[in-house]
């Protein structure tokens, strides 16, 4: 985890509003995933931090959608304005969250990259 974990009541949602949540408690540092789903939902890569599903509060969910990504994962969206905001592996008592998504200054820092083999040509990774 970071060193700034001292916020431990974050709140974010996507770019129309439709979708709003709080998140409840610290995170971990964040992992960006370069695999193809993630570059095709994002345009590029994510950035994402996690919390047990019982420190996510839905503030708004109307225009919430969950589109399964695969046999195994779901991705929830808005679809009104398309922000990409959840992943979710099933069976699992966890959430990914998007971390552009959160409101203001996180106290989170990069920390890893997963699947750097699918990354985008057009890009280098950062060291982390």
């Amino acid at each position: 985890m970071s060193d700034n974990q001292e916020l431990d009541v974050r709140e974010g949602g996507c770019l129309c509003g439709g979708v709003r949540y709080r998140l409840d408690g610290p995170l971990p540092d964040v992992t960006t995933c370069h695999c193809n789903q993630c570059r095709k939902t994002s345009g590029h890569y994510v950035a994402m931090t996690s919390i047990p599903k019982d420190r996510l509060t839905f503030l708004s969910d109307e225009t919430l959608t969950w589109f399964p990504s695969s046999d195994f994962a779901e991705r929830g969206f808005c679809n009104r304005c398309g922000g990409n905001l959840f992943y979710h592996r099933l069976g699992h008592d966890s959430y990914a969250i998007t971390a552009g998504t959160m409101d203001g200054k996180t106290g989170l820092k990069t920390v890893r990259n997963i699947f750097v083999e699918d990354k985008g040509d057009y890009y280098d990774l950062p060291d982390v």
